[in-house]
């Protein structure tokens, strides 16, 4: 990762955690930020709510006030990447939220790779036959729940990551 986020490596990540406690996954968008949480294993990746946007600070607020209440020990902030891995806007936007979260907490924060995250979900959904207004109120907190059992998936199997 670049040296200017306080992010760390996967590898880093793992090892900086606890033997057992919650990860907290986030699916940070523009309107939105999609939250899930680990059990205290961490095998199983559960949604479970959808901040709307105001500012930072109060964005900032809720989630510390939500990992305080789960008792959290580590973030996964989904990284969306370009297709073709390249980094756009989106990505610069999420590296400078991990960078003033990190002026708020000392909880250690990864990246996972989010390519198709939503569209997957989507998909799911649409299968599921939900509404489009209900596949909006889910789609959120369901795709970082999605990016968190990647990387959930990832400590407990080994294989390789985007990052590796």
């Amino acid at each position: 990762m670049s040296t200017n986020t306080p992010v760390l490596s996967l590898d880093e990540f793992e090892q900086t955690l606890p033997d057992t406690g919650r990860v907290m996954g986030l699916d940070l968008g523009t309107k939105t930020i999609g939250l899930a949480l680990s059990d205290l294993g961490r095998s199983i990746a559960t949604p479970l709510e959808t901040i709307k946007r105001k500012k930072f600070t109060l964005d900032a607020d809720r989630l510390l006030e939500l990992c305080q209440t789960h008792a959290v020990v580590g973030l996964v902030l989904g990284l969306p990447l370009n297709m073709d891995g390249s980094e756009g806007p989106r990505v610069q936007s999420t590296k400078a939220f991990a960078r003033n979260l990190a002026q708020r907490t000392s909880l250690p924060m990864v990246f996972w790779d989010e390519r198709l995250s939503t569209a997957a979900v989507t998909r799911t959904l649409i299968d599921a036959d939900r509404s489009r207004a209900r596949r909006a109120e889910l789609v959120d907190k369901m795709a970082a729940s999605y990016i968190l059992q990647g990387l959930l998936d990832r400590l407990h199997y080994g294989g390789t990551s985007f990052f590796d």
